[in-house]
């Protein structure tokens, strides 16, 4: 139909933003030690993530550890964690919607309106999937950025963003715009469906 090829589109941008969204989630590079200022020493980097933070090394070993205790991380971790993971579980949510929505799959094929509408939901989880990991991500950027113009931060433990932030707000953006492609498309298919057969005309009687 002509709203195939949109959906596929949006459904595919979608797609690929959830995995970003789980790669953000895994990685341990959200903030990196900063090398700004004087008297720095480069000979390691540090990384810390939503799990774990490591050190890597001058001579390329890294060594991570994981975080003892949940209650002892900080209300920003702890929100950002729980942001991330709700988005994952809407994001996956939305993919199973938009299978069984979609007008490539043959679910529902015998009802075009309730296929739409259930294509359109997935959309929208996509949407708030993407709105869940883009708040998360933009306060733990902001975060970053208050600490490290703290004049009380010292200059050696101050941190910079890291790559999983990056990764993180362009796969919030492609959720958020693949669930639009979705949403828009199956507006337009629910309402462009079948039109209802119209009644044969009666047949003309044959007078004698």
């Amino acid at each position: 139909m002509a709203n195939a090829g949109f959906q596929l589109l949006g459904f595919a941008l979608a797609f690929i933003g959830w995995v970003g969204v789980i790669t953000s989630t895994a990685l341990p590079q959200w903030r990196t030690s900063s090398y700004a200022g004087d008297n720095i020493v480069t000979a390691q980097a540090i990384y810390e993530g939503l799990w774990m933070s490591c050190v890597a090394q001058s001579t390329g070993q890294v060594q991570c550890k994981v975080y003892d205790s949940m209650l002892q991380l900080g209300r920003t971790l702890q929100a950002t964690r729980a942001l991330m993971i709700i988005g994952i579980l809407l994001g996956a949510m939305a993919i199973l919607a938009s299978c069984v929505g979609m007008k490539c799959t043959t679910c529902f094929a015998d009802d075009e309106e309730k296929k739409a509408k259930v294509a359109g939901t997935g959309g929208v989880l996509f949407i708030i999937s993407g709105l869940l990991a883009l708040v998360a991500t933009a306060w733990f950027g902001n975060n970053v950025v208050r600490e490290f113009y703290d004049p009380f931060t010292p200059v050696n433990t101050r941190f910079e963003f890291g790559q999983a932030l990056f990764i993180g707000w362009a796969a919030a953006a492609l959720s958020m715009l693949g669930g639009a492609f979705l949403a828009c498309s199956c507006a337009k298919g629910g309402s462009s469906g079948r039109p209802y057969p119209r009644s044969a005309p009666s047949a003309a009687k044959n007078y004698v």
